[in-house]
């Protein structure tokens, strides 16, 4: 993986630092089975200069078919807060698809996932075998605000304080030419498969049970529209979704932005914990 130091794409209230400065400053820590990816909890900013610190990681590698599984003991939350664990290929976005497995803002739960196309893809609850809840049904970047097409987890603890509070769980996210499988078990759910709890070497996602989301390429071709992809995993602060006026909760205080610029304690739980992240191809 590379921390990616770009400009934040949806406009948050955040500096994306390199890997030497996030390392420097405690905001990425690594060791055998953790990876700490966090936003600056410290330092009261000055409105006109830059946001505020935060980590957004890439992999080096591309991927087209292949199945994902993260272990992750902890999410960023709080007032603010947009937290994201997905794959694209930002330097054609959208021409090679969006795949959001975990994103969220502002501890609003269940998790969302979503995919982010060009136009002519769309699903339908009708043609989907889950068990959640389909939000929104035109993955077209160009409609409803680039929503998506979007899926709610059914299970409770899927995002945020609720996450945590559990210990975290499993993502798992299988994408070939014809389906795009996400599952979601939360750290005690009894019916976590052995070999995604134990991070085996082989894996047999069709053993796992029914996905919570299951996209299927009926009205979607996805050999068209989805291409190779890196994994990212980021936390931005308001911005597009989280800052919006209509989104940002009225329970939290002040502005988006002035919350972000003024309470740096308030981010003291604005981290991710990843005991691993597996990758099979």
């Amino acid at each position: 993986f590379d921390h990616i130091a770009i400009e934040d794409p949806t406009h948050g209230r955040v500096n994306y630092t390199d890997q030497a400065f996030a390392v420097a400053q405690n905001l990425t820590f690594v060791s055998t089975d953790t990876i700490v990816m966090r936003a600056d909890s410290w330092t009261t900013l000055d409105p006109s200069g830059p946001g505020r610190n935060s980590v957004r990681i890439q992999s080096k590698n591309k991927y087209t078919t292949h199945v994902l599984v993260l272990n992750a003991r902890h999410m960023p939350e709080g007032c603010a807060t947009w937290p994201a664990f997905w794959t694209t290929l930002t330097d054609n976005w959208p021409a090679n698809g969006e795949i959001d497995i975990i994103e969220g803002v502002n501890d609003v739960s269940p998790n969302q996932s979503a995919l982010h196309t060009t136009s002519n893809c769309t699903m339908s609850a009708t043609t989907m075998t889950q068990t959640g809840n389909l939000v929104s049904t035109d993955c077209n970047w160009e409609v409803n605000y680039n929503a998506g097409c979007g899926v709610q987890v059914d299970k409770s603890h899927s995002y945020g304080p609720d996450f945590n509070a559990a210990g975290g769980g499993w993502y798992a996210m299988e994408r070939t030419s014809t389906y795009i499988n996400i599952w979601f078990w939360s750290r005690n759910d009894p019916s976590v498969p052995a070999e995604v709890k134990q991070g085996s070497g082989a894996i047999s996602p069709a053993t796992w049970g029914a996905p919570y989301a299951n996209y299927v390429n009926n009205a979607c071709d996805f050999d068209s529209h989805f291409g190779p992809e890196n994994i990212i995993i980021n936390l931005t602060l308001c911005g597009d979704w989280a800052g919006n006026e209509y989104v940002y909760p009225s329970t939290c205080p002040q502005t988006c932005v002035d919350h972000v610029n003024s309470d740096p304690a308030s981010f003291k739980d604005a981290y991710w914990d990843i005991a691993s992240l597996r990758v099979y191809e």
